[in-house]
């Protein structure tokens, strides 16, 4: 079976299956006398289930996730939104359906609702729903969590065990920590799902959106998960289990020898010194990133600290989160983007959907649309900078005045701290992401005013070629090699070298080995990207000849085919 490899890595284990209550309710109608005891029924619980998550929220372990806090309470409110409550109940009372019946068919259908979203973070937030849901049915029902920790502990006589779900909450994922797990395969989920972002701060192998894996598999199953591919195998034959075996093995002594990289400088054959810096979400992988070798942190993405939550992030908590990871990286620049989020993707409980969110108002236009939350997020990058050096990112510039009004807006936020007689540093770089083509066309003059460049590739190869990657039927178009693409990263790579401003690539590009001899070749000397993909990297830069490969691509941006990869690695 195949879905979304999010966390790379091999997993050989039996399997162990957490039900879905949801699909398993009993349907029938209850007698008008009992209408009200039923709602009353259906209140207890929700209400029980809400103190559960409220308890699990207060008492989380030292060593859990920081998000995984306000994604419990964000659980604990839904089952309070009278979305669900209330309109369940009114299902009992004007339809006399039983309790389960009533919650599952209003969970249906508000998850509906986040399926036609076209955002992909907040089609994944219906998942959230469901998960409460299961919650609730399971309280109604007197069973207990779907799965704990003793459970998986205590089974499979010693042999590693692989998670298989339709989805993972963030209640059961706590449960999970510190059991003996070796992968997880979902139905649902993507790369910003409770499951990724725990199985790759874990580093787990993962596999995502494969749609019924928990329908096919069962418990004691032998399972292979593959997360570089995507590829889930079940009850293998012995060859195929004997072949992933050495797959295992062989990556585990790559993994290994590339270890021996991580104090290496990053130089090429030719003496040219390539900058490598980490992507992170969140601030507790720093720690990692510093530990992998990262030079920097090129991409903070500053939205995951407002995602899942009822409430935006104050400036002290925004400050503490950014400072944090400026103590961490020790003198080692932080590159924090200003929140990149807009559309349908609403942070007050505002859902308004655009007709094309991806052209929307997002990122810097969602921020300037919205000065006092974008002045408190500059305030706490602003005073982050007191503690070493950063840099401020600002995503989706396409106008010269969008630039003008965030120098403007950090400004004030300066004048705001002055007067409170609250340090932050002299001088702070402020730079743009060049991932809309309009920019990358007429990128001159942005290099002139701006500090630095950071190329965002995911979304400026979706702009330039007119395809959704989340869209089925066009995702095979989806080629960061098009001589479109490459002609436009080659010309913002060469306007920042003219000006003597720095260029990073921070999208998916960079991380992909497959791409470094490339980037090389068009003149990149600055790539980002997720720390475990750092060191693969590395070795690739190490045994290239940077100048050589400037020749050799130069030779080819001007065809009308892609390029070729296979005759740049002899460079």
């Amino acid at each position: 079976m195949r879905g979304k490899g999010v966390a790379r890595g091999y997993a050989i284990g039996r399997a162990v299956v957490m039900g879905a209550a949801a699909l398993e309710v009993a349907h029938y109608r209850i007698a008008s006398a009992d209408v009200e005891s039923e709602c009353r029924r259906l209140r207890d619980a929700l209400a029980r289930a809400q103190a559960e998550f409220h308890h699990l929220a207060s008492n989380l372990p030292e060593d859990a996730p920081r998000e995984l806090g306000a994604m419990l309470n964000v659980h604990g409110l839904l089952l309070g939104d009278p979305l669900l409550a209330d309109e369940a109940q009114a299902l009992i009372r004007d339809r006399h359906y039983n309790a389960e019946w009533a919650l599952t068919a209003q969970g249906q259908l508000l998850g509906e609702q986040f399926d036609a979203m076209e955002d992909e973070y907040l089609r994944e937030r219906g998942g959230d729903v469901r998960q409460v849901i299961e919650r609730v049915l399971h309280v109604l029902s007197g069973t207990p969590a779907l799965l704990s920790a003793e459970t998986v502990c205590s089974g499979s006589g010693g042999e590693p065990l692989v998670v298989i779900a339709h989805d993972i909450s963030p209640a059961d994922m706590l449960r999970l920590r510190g059991a003996r797990f070796s992968a997880f395969a979902t139905d649902l989920g993507g790369p910003t799902s409770h499951t990724a972002i725990v199985a790759r701060s874990m580093g787990v192998p993962a596999v995502v959106a494969m749609g019924n894996v928990r329908d096919i598999v069962r418990d004691g199953d032998m399972i292979i998960v593959d997360g570089a591919s995507g590829t889930v195998l079940v009850n293998p034959s012995q060859n195929m289990l004997e072949q992933y075996r050495g797959l295992q093995r062989v990556y585990a002594d790559e993994r290994a020898e590339l270890e021996l990289l991580r104090d290496e400088p990053s130089i090429t054959l030719d003496g040219i010194s390539v900058r490598l810096e980490a992507n992170i979400e969140l601030p507790e992988e720093a720690p990692a990133a510093l530990a992998a070798g990262a030079q920097a942190i090129g991409l903070f993405r500053s939205e995951f600290l407002f995602m899942g939550r009822s409430e935006l992030p104050g400036e002290e908590e925004q400050y503490q989160a950014y400072a944090s990871v400026v103590k961490v990286m020790a003198g080692r620049p932080v590159t924090i983007r200003t929140l990149d989020i807009g559309a349908d993707k609403t942070l007050d409980d505002e859902v308004t959907v655009a007709t094309n969110p991806a052209l929307g108002q997002r990122a810097i236009r969602y921020c300037l649309a919205r000065p006092e939350m974008f002045a408190t997020q500059l305030r706490a990058i602003l005073r982050a900078s007191a503690h070493g050096p950063v840099r401020l990112l600002i995503p989706m510039i396409a106008h010269m005045h969008e630039v003008e009004a965030t120098f403007a807006a950090i400004a004030s936020a300066r004048r705001e701290l002055d007067a409170r007689g609250q340090a932050y540093a002299a001088h702070i770089p402020v730079g743009a992401m060049v991932e809309i083509p309009a920019i990358a066309i007429a990128i001159e003059p942005f290099a002139q005013v701006l500090d630095f460049l950071s190329i965002g590739t995911n979304d400026l190869i979706q702009y330039v070629l007119a395809i959704d990657r989340g869209d089925h039927d066009v995702a095979g178009l989806y080629d960061p090699l098009h001589p479109a693409v490459l002609r436009l990263l080659a010309h913002t790579i060469n306007a920042g070298e003219r000006a003597g401003k720095p260029v990073a690539v921070c999208g998916e590009m960079a991380g992909d080995s497959r791409y470094t001899r490339l980037l090389l070749g068009l003149g990149l000397s600055e790539f980002s990207m997720h720390s475990q993909q750092l060191l693969d990297v590395k070795r690739e830069v190490r045994r290239a000849h940077s100048n050589a490969l400037r020749a050799k691509v130069a030779n080819v941006l001007n065809r009308a085919l892609p390029v070729d990869l296979a005759k740049l690695e002899q460079a």
